[in-house]
């Protein structure tokens, strides 16, 4: 059975006609109407006003200084005086306050450790990008993971090279060679099979390189040395030849992997680009230090990470300062909260010869930067827990000054020196024409370089990306 509806279909249908039509007049534009015009976009300039500078260049700082920023470049940089503040520009005080470019490490890793664990299953998006967030936060920018990357690093390193990144950009060696049954060793640093190359002969190494290269690697990386004797086995002479050969032919830099002085002469004569250690068995010699200059051959000497073996448990009074406790995942800071941990640690015949290998590394250092050997910056931060990432790039400007450099020229080595061993002329300094990455302290690190844990905030792209390190959590 069909019901019809009570009130009658048809009046209420012409009245709705009737209705609609009655409004188009009001809804359809005049003929001759002409579109409003768009408001222009607001000057995306954005200016850095009344801070200490200090430009990474090695000059002296400026007092009253303004940083002019847009589309992420700096496009002019100078005492408030001289430099003009465009009208329409965006004003962030910074009374005060001291500028310095963004740090850049030449010798990190990523995927390696999460909390107190060193695994190949470490390697995934979720554990790099928050390291990138780390390095990012307390300051350092640019980061090189300098060995044992996985297939992922090729991906995540066109992502952090994009405007929209967030956390440090990202360069990489990709995989890496080292030995069989020797460096770096399963125990204690195992790498997955897609995470490092272990030839056995030449032609398996350079078929290695050229795989690498096909990946666009920035860098080749090398272990050579049997880690204090405490493996069987050294690299080859015909496997590291072979490396730097293809890697040469590929157009590829080569970093090696050394701890004593003979090891990093036999592959400085073998045409490496970068000595990826400093030299800690014994002083260097007029030898290696005229091969070095001769060849152009960058030396990284990463002095935290045999500080790193034994600092933790000698439990310095900054350990309690929140610059360190933030950096520290949960499981690590009950570690070093242990004091079964702490004795154990302390009663390890190693720590006494890290004692001893991080300060030949600091005299070596000294001599070869006073006599013009390259020098980068670098930590090995994220290869093993101890060295952890961001807080390991600030305690080494410190024991770069402790070896006897002046602030200045620690934080040089660590800003415009390490863009160039990266070969990157659009960072490094504050200047215009290169990137807005920079950090802001609330003190002075020319006068103390401690002071660049008084840090308030980081600028990556001209935009700010992190605050105070209170507000951190790893």
């Amino acid at each position: 059975m069909i019901r019809r509806s009570f009130f009658p279909r048809e009046p209420i249908l012409k009245s709705h006609l009737f209705a609609v039509l009655l409004t188009l007049p009001l809804l359809a534009p005049p003929a001759d109407a002409k579109p409003k015009p768009k408001s222009p976009p607001e000057d995306s300039t954005v200016v850095l006003r009344g801070a200490k500078l200090i430009d990474g260049a090695g000059g002296e700082p400026i007092d009253d200084a303004v940083v002019v920023i847009r589309e992420g470049l700096i496009v002019a940089a100078g005492p408030a005086a001289t430099t003009p503040v465009p009208e329409k520009a965006r004003i962030v005080d910074y009374p005060g306050k001291t500028l310095i470019p963004g740090l850049i490490s030449n010798h990190s890793h990523v995927g390696r450790v999460n909390g107190i664990k060193v695994e190949p299953g470490n390697y995934n998006r979720a554990n790099i990008q928050r390291q990138l967030r780390q390095y990012e936060a307390y300051g350092v920018t640019t980061v090189t993971s300098l060995g044992m990357n996985g297939p992922l690093l090729q991906p995540l390193r066109e992502q952090q090279h994009g405007e929209r990144a967030t956390g440090a950009d990202l360069f990489g060696a990709d995989q890496g060679i080292g030995v069989p049954k020797g460096a770096p060793p399963t125990e204690g640093m195992p790498a997955g099979p897609d995470q490092l190359f272990r030839p056995e002969t030449a032609e398996q190494a350079r078929k290695a390189v050229r795989d690498m290269a096909s990946h666009k690697a920035d860098l080749m990386k090398l272990w050579l040395d049997d880690f204090e004797g405490s493996l069987p086995v050294k690299m080859k002479p015909e496997i590291y030849e072979a490396v730097i050969d293809e890697a040469h032919k590929q157009g590829v830099r080569v970093a090696a992997h050394i701890h004593d002085l003979e090891d990093a002469k036999a592959v400085v004569r073998a045409g490496v680009d970068i000595v990826a250690h400093g030299v800690r068995d014994q002083p260097v010699d007029a030898e290696f230090i005229q091969m070095m200059k001769e060849r152009s051959v960058w030396y990284i000497p990463t002095l935290d990470l045999d500080e790193a073996t034994f600092i933790y448990a000698d439990a310095p009074e900054w350990m309690s300062e929140p610059f360190f406790q933030n950096a520290l995942q949960p499981a690590l800071k009950a570690q070093f909260a242990d004091e079964a941990w702490v004795s154990k640690t302390l009663a390890e015949p190693k720590v006494e010869r890290a004692r001893k290998a991080l300060e030949m590394n600091q005299n070596n250092l000294k001599t070869l930067y006073d006599v013009g050997v390259r020098i980068g910056f670098g930590t090995d931060s994220g290869a093993t827990p101890s060295r952890i990432p961001g807080f390991a790039e600030h305690r080494e400007l410190q024991l770069l000054t402790a070896a006897g450099l002046t602030p200045l020229q620690a934080l040089t080595l660590a800003t415009r020196d390490a863009a160039a061993l990266l070969k990157l002329e659009d960072r490094g300094v504050l200047a215009p024409g290169k990137r807005a990455d920079l950090v802001v302290l609330d003190a002075d690190p020319s006068a103390d370089i401690s002071a660049t844990r008084k840090l308030h905030a980081v600028w990556r792209r001209g935009k700010q990306v992190s605050g105070s390190i209170e507000s951190f959590k790893p």
